[in-house]
């Protein structure tokens, strides 16, 4: 069951959505699901109401609300240079910081919404780093934090998801494409060496075989075995640490 809600920020007013499970019950475990670069749309509502029906209140806001009314994007976005400007505008122009900030607000909306107890992130594509830095900055309210096809996860920028390991207390799940530019060998084994020596208690997982977007259903490159893999292992981390 979906609502449509308006969250007030430091910086504006972010459009979101709230998904409960559609039998009617009550959640009080709660999910926020970072969207990928095309943004909010048909696809990702149906992830978050397959989330939501698993018995969790599920918040999917929009990232890149300070650029007003956009799009709507598809999956494939990227391969229209006029779409892929635009996107990538509003990627480069929402920086972690920013959306460190509003996870705080996204938190106390989930709260407000029901969802009382300890909280997961979830994020895909751009909103896997941004799932990983909400664990590490709210670490007193997130238990569990996943990433799947997240870029630049252990890059050399000042603001990468590796350099808060030591702050993270949630379980943490990496769930990486078999070839993606975005998060190379390299960064891969950056990534895991800073969660072993800060202490996390963490999996990364390579899915071979899989592109990056893999999870997602309007993405050309989605893969329904590869997408039914990822969401054993996410209710798996969401059920065991945020029971």
């Amino acid at each position: 069951m979906k609502q449509d809600i308006e969250i007030t920020t430091g910086d504006g007013v972010a459009k979101a959505a709230i998904f409960r499970p559609d039998n009617g019950a009550s959640a009080e475990r709660g999910i926020i699901f970072y969207m990928d670069a095309m943004g909010p749309r048909a696809s990702l509502d149906g992830m978050a109401q397959r989330l939501a029906d698993a018995g969790y209140t599920v918040l999917l806001p929009d990232l890149f609300y300070r650029f007003g009314a956009y799009g709507p994007f598809g999956g494939n976005a990227f391969g229209d240079p006029s779409a892929r400007e635009t996107i990538l505008k509003m990627l480069h122009g929402t920086t972690q910081e920013m959306t460190k900030r509003d996870s705080g607000t996204f938190i106390e909306t989930l709260t407000a919404a029901g969802a009382s107890g300890p909280i997961g992130t979830v994020g895909y594509c751009m909103g896997g780093a941004r799932a990983i830095t909400a664990a590490a900055s709210y670490s007193d309210r997130i238990a569990a934090a996943a990433s799947f096809h997240g870029g630049n996860l252990a890059s050399e920028a000042e603001d990468s998801p590796h350099r808060l390991a030591a702050d993270i207390k949630a379980r943490v799940y990496v769930g990486v494409a078999g070839v993606d530019n975005s998060f190379p060998p390299e960064q891969s084994a950056r990534l895991a060496e800073a969660f072993r020596t800060g202490g996390v208690d963490h999996i990364i997982e390579n899915y071979v075989g899989m592109a990056h977007g893999w999870t997602v259903p309007d993405h050309g490159v989605y893969n329904e075995t590869g997408a039914e893999r990822h969401w054993k292992r996410l209710l798996e981390l969401f059920d065991e640490t945020l029971a």
